[in-house]
């Protein structure tokens, strides 16, 4: 839990030094990471410009954790994945499919932390596996939601009740909705590869 009601305003000079406004003092990038990890919220602004860099910074704080020996998070799979999908259409969802499986994996770590304990011997990763399985699922649901934008064929007449019940249970003939189930199956095959060769690059 944040520390305080507001989060803290970080500053940041054209000499590349960040300044903590709460504590009056010159912060670094690792004084930044531990307060992420000790619940703290900050925002991070251009002291020039005020514009707000936070997600600049966090990136940076990623990166340097990443060249720590060890601390590797992110399997070169997944970064080359990532990368692809700028530009694609699948960006518009990737934000918050990537969201909602990091805030599910943060609420349920500690039984993920048993659940490796206690089932080592047969796979230590089986519970990330089921973890993304269950993400997938969400994913599908999240495209359900694009069906609407979908065009429609244009007909005179509507069709009558019995042909309108005979074809209810066929898929909708369009071609971006064969293109975004086949992206999305493209991406369940990688996940479950990442989860299944974690330290794989």
């Amino acid at each position: 839990m944040a520390k305080s009601d507001q989060p803290t305003t970080i500053k940041k000079y054209a000499n590349r030094r960040l300044y903590n406004t709460g504590t009056s003092t010159y912060v670094t990038l690792e004084d930044l990471a531990s307060m992420v990890k000790d619940g703290e919220d900050f925002l991070v602004y251009d002291a020039k410009t005020g514009d707000d860099i936070t997600r600049t910074v966090l990136a940076q704080i990623i990166f340097e954790q990443e060249n720590k020996a060890g601390q590797n998070l992110l399997p070169t799979t997944f970064l080359r994945q990532l990368i692809r999908f700028y530009g694609d259409s699948m960006q518009m969802v990737v934000p918050k499919y990537l969201e909602a499986s990091i805030d599910t994996l943060t609420r349920e770590q500690e039984k993920f932390r048993k659940q490796l304990t206690n089932t080592f011997a047969s796979g230590p990763f089986a519970p990330l596996e089921e973890h993304v399985r269950r993400n997938m699922e969400m994913f599908e649901r999240t495209f359900s939601m694009f069906k609407p934008f979908v065009p429609q064929r244009t007909t005179a007449t509507a069709p009558p009740p019995e042909e309108h019940e005979k074809t209810a249970g066929e898929p909708v003939e369009a071609d971006n909705i064969d293109d975004l189930r086949k992206q999305m199956k493209d991406m369940q095959d990688r996940l479950d590869r990442m989860s299944k060769e974690p330290g794989k690059e």
